[in-house]
C-alpha cells in the first residue's frame, strides 16, 4: 500500500461549493477510483491560503493523478475548473509531496 499526498489551489470564496460538490462525489467517480485501488482519499483545506492538502491509501502502482485519459475525470474536471486554479485541460494543478515522515 503506498501513501500519495499532493496539494492544489482553491479559488478564494469557493471553500462551500467545492466542498459541496465532494459531499455529492458521482457514484460512477467514486467506483472509479475504488476499481483502481484508491481505498482512503481525504483533502484538507488551509483556508489561511487556500491550499488543498490531499492524502490517498493506493494499492497497486498508480493513484487518481494516473486516470487522465479516463472520460469521467476529465468529465469531473471540466465540473470543478470554475472554482480551482486548473492547466488547460481543466486537470488541477497539483503538485506532488515527498513524505518526510511516517509514523505507524
Amino acid at each position: 500500500m503506498q501513501r500519495l499526498a499532493f496539494k492544489m489551489k482553491l479559488n478564494p470564496g469557493q471553500k462551500e461549493a467545492y466542498k459541496k460538490r465532494h459531499d455529492e462525489l458521482w457514484p460512477e467517480l467514486h467506483q472509479l477510483l475504488k476499481d483502481n485501488g484508491v481505498s482512503e482519499y481525504s483533502i484538507f483545506l488551509d483556508e489561511e491560503t487556500s491550499t488543498l492538502f490531499a492524502f490517498q491509501k493506493v494499492s497497486g502502482t498508480g493513484g487518481s493523478q494516473d486516470l487522465a485519459s479516463n472520460p469521467i475525470v476529465q468529465k469531473w474536471w471540466a465540473f470543478m475548473a470554475d472554482i480551482m486554479e486548473v492547466n488547460p485541460d481543466n486537470s488541477p494543478i497539483s503538485i506532488q509531496l515527498e513524505e518526510v515522515f511516517y509514523m505507524e
